[in-house]
Parts: structure tokens; sequence; C-alpha cells
């Protein structure tokens, strides 16, 4: 075999070798894209939601935004200091997010739990965990039944379930008061 020959088949061989490797990566790609055009509905919003509850858990507020519509609707038991409804981006009054963020100082706090209850083609049922610790080191770990909403792979509506609303509004109470500046558990008593 002469150096011409030799260096044709040494081409060939690298260019088979390269072929065969771009044609391996377009299969995966391809089957990877498939798994993805197939997921049910209910998976896809299994999915929006535990990436939902990741960027809550991680105070990664753009991330949250993005994975709402605009005018997603919040529903929360009216007892509590940020209860009643809100729609919009942009909530007016004490919110969920304002009144634990200062009482989840740690990951173990912000830590939610979600289990995945249920899904339908449009809704997620998830059981999770609201945590908190006073600025005395008293902890709160109540339990949390969400229904959601969920319209073109976003978060379109939520309405929150708590086992104990007199248990979250007692830790509350005392753990918001001891804050310093003190912040009052009471709506009508907060600075606008």
């Amino acid at each position: 075999m002469n150096a011409y020959q030799k260096r044709v088949l040494l081409a060939l061989f690298v260019f088979g070798t390269a072929a065969s490797t771009f044609a391996q990566n377009n299969a995966a790609a391809a089957i990877d894209k498939g798994k993805r055009e197939n997921m049910s509905s209910r998976e896809t919003n299994v999915e929006v939601m535990r990436k939902l509850f990741r960027a809550v858990e991680d105070h990664d507020e753009q991330s949250v935004f993005g994975l709402y519509q605009l005018d997603v609707e919040f529903h929360w038991p009216p007892s509590l200091p940020y209860g009643g409804s809100g729609r919009g981006l942009r909530a007016t009054g004490p919110t969920w997010g304002e009144t634990w963020a200062v009482l989840q100082p740690t990951e173990a706090e912000r830590r939610m739990d979600p289990r995945f209850v249920a899904a339908s083609d449009n809704e997620v049922v998830v059981l999770w965990h609201q945590r908190g610790r006073s600025s005395k080191g008293e902890r709160f770990d109540g339990e949390v039944l969400g229904l959601y909403q969920l319209r073109e792979g976003r978060l379109a509506r939520a309405q929150m379930f708590y086992f104990d609303t007199a248990a979250v509004n007692n830790f509350l109470a005392g753990a918001l008061l001891t804050l310093h500046p003190p912040i009052s558990p009471y709506p009508a008593t907060r600075p606008r």
C-alpha cells in the first residue's frame, strides 16, 4: 500500500468516525426531543411545578415570575396575614413571600419537600411544608395542600389549604413581633 492509499484510507476512517459520531448525537437528540414531545400534559405540568418549587426554595424571583402567567391568581386562607385573593405578578398588601422570607434564614427553613399527589391535564395537587424560624429560635413546620392550575406551561392559579391556620397565625404573631423592627402580623396595622 503506497502513501497515497494510506492517506485515502485514513481520510475515509476519520470521515466515517465523524459521520458515525454525528449520527449517534443526532439520534440521541431525536430520542430526547421525542421524549419531550411525548410527555403528557400531566408530566409537563408536574415538571413545571417542580421547577417552580425549586425556584421558590432558592428565592429565585426571576425564575418564579418566569413560570407564572401574567394574570396569575393566588388564593390563601383569609385568616392568614397574607390571606385573601390576588391577581397579577405584583400583589398589593402583605404577601406570602414578604411574610415568610424573614423567617427562613437558612435552606432548612426554605425547604418545602413538595410531594406531588395528583395531576391532570391542567391541574397539579401538591402537599408541601411551610417552615419558619423566629429570631428566638422557635420553629414552625406545617403542611399545606396546594391546588395549582396551569395554562400553556405556566402557573395560572394557586389555592392553598393549610391544615392548621391557627398554628400558623400563632407562630407568625410571635415571630414577626420579635423582629427588629417588629412587623405586625395583622395587615390592618402594617405600614404601607
